[in-house]
């Protein structure tokens, strides 16, 4: 069974990092460059305890409830564990202490120096010493020999010692590293060890193989290398059990041998390449932790069996699984990250016959059974299939002649011949609601928007949601007990909206908090239908919508009346409402290479219901994935990716996106994420939370919430022409939405778009007059053809008075043709004015027995004038009504044209009058 890598996670700032097991293997210890030591259950713990032991911790070592830590105050501390508690200094040093390990026993601790000293203490009396001087520059790493008698060190002088701890004598020294003056600037660490139990070998790495040298002898018995390692190897350590050797590379490898057949048994690739400077094998399983120079924690599964012995199953269950799991999207919560590239190699098969032939489609497996389709593609390119394992002739004799012997003790056939090198399909993200944090946090933010935050606690003690508003004056915060176990939410300025997953004896069920509602009733629940779960929900201005597992989206309005159903096109990734809009992303095919496939869709749901992106490609970063989705306060779609790319939508070139920020170039280090809350055009405000080596915030202490600005990813933004090219078209795009919402006729701030306009028209006058001064006139005329009629008047002004004769030509004869187009487009809006005057004089002024009551008293007369007048104080406080981006303005189309509800039909000469302005 080929190993399991788990995703990576954040475990100290970046820098050195070093892990170890306790004796049980019940938790992993990793100390970093932040100066603190965690203790982790395991690798989900979102809870680890943290010790700090100064301001940075090098290297780390536990045995017997002792935890001894290297120190950058040039000390070796102990610490019980797992209390924590300080328990002395062991030694010191004049510099930093860069390894220190303990002995088989637990009683004694080797640490070597940038001082080029080696010091071996006794634990329990710290006054029992022995120095080892030798080195000539400060040592990198130290092993004790299981039978404490050797001790074997590296160091910066290239040259790797072994020591005979009872006269501190050096019985050997091989010169085999590259020589520098201190460990920054080693291209290794030489993490070296001894073969455990016996300590027959002791594994030294050394460019990019391994070399083991046997005791005693001190002779190089043979060397472990691999073609897939290119870089040179770091750290090396035994499995427990003594039969297996894994080593790290300073590029992210990670490389298993069978010593025994020095064979390679795994290959594994850190997600993103950084260096291994911590490895440890867990005493009793299979399992291999890591850490790496950036300060993440990683953890390989199903390495071997707790007897030592590899898994002699086929590949076959397990590589269908992993490739069938690409497409299911059950991956882990790490979506963006490719497959493992773990090596697949077994040692032992049946006897039979493997089909040579070209066609693929012919080869059948050893037990007579067709090849399967997921056999074919393989994490790793070196990956070998026993099913495609080229045997020889001359194998199949050998063992032929010798009926006793086993096919077990052949070797590994290396030659290979891959079926599929190209792209390997990338895991599909799983659905998620923006603002949220996940799920298996036992206290989580369920939204967090620019209404309010809705908290969920599961724990012992409580199992309850918290609704908290920002403006406390619309609504009051709700306590609200879980019994249902929601999952999802969304909150709206009109109501909280929840939704769970199915279990045994419950529908998925769809709860909504109507806090608008003038009646008695604000609760609603709807059960979704058998085997149908909510996926993703979000409310918009009157109505709700959710998506679910059957790929159907379901709206509802605000008081529970379901209305429209329609297909997606594709599994649902996350989705979210603002007034009447809509935006929808899901799984539009299966993305290779890391990278995710999503589109786009976004609807009106207005009275004109109208798609507006019809299922378009989502653009994201490369090898990134969906974290965030939704719209700015003025109603522009927006969305952010896990590379901290910010896109909006630009209306004014045909809905295309357009990168508006970078949040990580205002992160300080590469571990810290900004997560998304609200985003605002007018002021420009990204507002996000700082996340601190993670990607989400803790729910306590409360997270304090950042404004970052925005900037368009314009070329030579340090000049000043760069400077305000971005600032005029960041401008244009942040004002897009005014034209959206007049188009639209929703009401908005008239000033706002005027001051836009001013704004625009001052960056392109100062653009020109630059121009001018670098004698780039044609450049001049261009930006002109952005202006208005009043700003290219200005410019021929300027022009003129700069004695830029031919350039103010130029200007005048592109003022008259904006003059022209001007007049073209007001003649187009006068004739379309009165063309609608002649059809209103064509409905109004017309009498027909639609207009004319049956009796016509002076009752009735009066009536229908006070209605009239009734109509008139409500057309005026529409008019009249706040600025409210989501109001629409009151139109004579909207009003009621007839004021009698009784009337007969029209006369033919009238409908002969009526069709004469169609």
């Amino acid at each position: 069974m080929p190993a399991t890598q788990k995703p990576m996670r954040y475990g100290h700032t970046e820098g050195h990092t070093d892990v170890c097991f306790d004796d049980s293997g019940s938790c992993i210890v990793t100390c970093g460059s932040d100066g603190d030591v965690r203790i982790w259950e395991d690798l989900d713990d979102d809870d680890p305890k943290s010790i700090n032991v100064g301001e940075k911790a090098y290297s780390c070592a536990l045995k017997s409830g002792k935890l001894v830590t290297a120190v950058s105050n040039n000390t070796i501390q102990v610490h019980t564990f797992p209390e924590g508690v300080p328990d002395g200094i062991l030694t010191r040093f004049t510099t930093n202490a860069n390894h220190v390990v303990f002995n088989g026993d637990g009683t004694k601790i080797a640490a070597g120096s940038s001082d080029f000293l080696v010091k071996i203490v006794d634990v329990m009396d710290c006054s029992q010493q022995k120095t080892f001087r030798g080195h000539d520059a400060p040592v990198l790493s130290l092993s004790f020999d299981p039978k404490d008698i050797f001790l074997a060190s590296s160091s910066c002088d290239g040259s790797v010692k072994v020591w005979q701890i009872s006269d501190q004598t050096c019985p050997i020294s091989w010169p085999l590293l590259q020589k520098c003056n201190d460990v920054v600037n080693a291209k290794s660490i030489c993490r070296l060890a001894w073969q455990p139990k016996s300590g027959k070998l002791l594994a030294v790495p050394v460019e990019k193989s391994v070399k083991l040298y046997k005791r005693e002898t001190w002779s190089n018995q043979f060397d472990l290398s691999d073609d897939l390692i290119s870089q040179t190897l770091n750290i090396v350590t035994w499995s427990p059990c003594g039969q297996y050797l894994a080593a790290g590379s300073i590029n992210g490898l990670i490389i298993i041998w069978n010593v025994e057949t020095k064979n390679c048994i795994e290959r594994v690739k850190h997600e993103k390449g950084y260096a291994i400077c911590g490895l440890s094998w867990h005493p009793t399983c299979g399992q291999i932790a890591y850490t790496d120079a950036e300060g993440n924690l990683g953890l390989l599964e199903n390495v071997c069996d707790p007897s030592g012995k590899m898994s002699n199953s086929k590949v076959s269950s397990r590589v269908e699984k992993d490739y069938n799991d690409l497409f299911d999207g059950d991956d882990t919560s790490n979506v963006g990250d490719c497959l493992n590239d773990n090596a697949v190699k077994t040692h032992s098969f049946s006897k039979g016959i493997v089909n040579d032939e070209e066609d693929d489609d012919d080869l059948m497996l050893a037990s007579g059974r067709p090849r399967q389709r997921s056999h074919i593609l393989e994490d790793d390119e070196n990956s070998v299939d026993v099913t495609m394992l080229k045997i020889g002739s001359s194998l199949f004799k050998e063992e032929e002649d010798d009926q006793g012997g086993s096919i077990h003790n052949l070797p590994v056939v290396t030659s290979q011949r891959p079926f599929y090198d190209g792209p390997m399909p990338t895991p599909r993200q799983k659905p998620f609601q923006s603002g949220s944090t996940p799920l298996h946090l036992t206290h989580r933010f369920m939204v967090w928007n620019s209404i309010g935050i809705i908290r969920c606690y599961n724990d012992e003690q409580d199992n309850a949601i918290d609704v908290e508003f920002h403006d406390t004056s619309i609504h009051h915060a709700t306590h609200l007990l879980n019994t249902f176990n929601y999952t999802v939410a969304d909150l709206s300025h009109e109501a909280v909206l929840l939704a769970c997953e199915s279990t045994d004896e419950l529908a998925s069920k769809l709860h909504c908090l109507h806090l608008s509602s003038w009646d008695s009733s604000k609760e609603w629940i709807v059960d979704m239908p058998p085997n149908e779960d909510i996926e993703a929900i979000c409310l918009g201005q009157g109505w709700a919508a959710a998506a679910t597992s059957s790929l159907l989206l379901r709206l509802f309005t605000i008081g529970g009346v379901q209305k429209e159903v329609f297909s997606l096109p594709g599994p649902i990734v996350s989705m979210a409402g603002h007034g009447e809009q809509l935006v929808i992303v899901y799984h539009r095919g299966t993305g290779f290479d890391g990278d995710q496939c999503l589109g786009v869709q976004l609807l009106e749901l207005g009275k004109k219901k109208k798609q507006i992106l019809h299922g378009d490609p989502l653009p994201l970063t490369r090898k990134s994935y969906l974290v965030w989705v939704g719209f700015s306060a003025e109603g522009t779609p927006c969305y952010v990716d896990s590379e901290g790319i910010v896109r909006m939508l630009n209306r004014g070139l045909g809905h295309t996106w357009t990168p508006v920020c970078n949040t990580r170039e205002h992160c300080k280090g590469k571990s810290d994420h900004y997560w998304v809350v609200g985003i605002h055009e007018n002021p420009q405000q990204l507002r996000c939370i700082p996340c601190k080596g993670s990607r989400f915030p803790p729910t306590l202490p409360r997270p304090a919430v950042a404004v970052l600005s925005f900037k368009l990813p314009y070329c030579q933004t340090a000049t000043e022409k760069g400077q305000m090219e971005e600032q005029y078209w960041r401008s244009v795009i942040f004002h897009n939405h005014l034209d959206y919402l007049a188009k639209n006729g929703y009401e908005y701030e008239e000033s706002a778009k005027n001051q836009a306009t001013k704004e625009q028209q001052e960056l392109l006058l100062k653009m020109l007059a630059l121009s001018c001064k670098l004698e780039r006139e044609f450049r001049c005329v261009e930006l002109a053809g952005l202006m208005t009629q009043n700003a290219v008047n200005l410019a021929i002004k300027y022009a003129s008075r700069s004695r830029r004769l031919i350039l103010a030509q130029r200007l005048g004869e592109l003022a008259v043709e904006k003059a022209a187009e001007l007049a073209a487009t007001q003649a187009e809006e006068e004739e379309e004015e009165d063309f609608r005057k002649k059809l209103n004089v064509g409905y109004s002024n017309t009498s027909t027995e639609w207009s004319q009551p049956r009796l016509r008293n002076q009752v009735e007369e009066d009536t229908e004038d006070n209605g009239e007048a009734d109509n008139t104080e409500e057309n005026t406080e529409i008019h009249k009504h706040g600025q409210n981006p989501f109001f629409k303005s009151a139109d004579s189309s909207d009003m009621p044209a007839l004021k009698s509800g009784i009337g007969q039909f029209q006369r033919a000469s009238h409908f002969s009058e009526f069709r004469t302005f169609n």
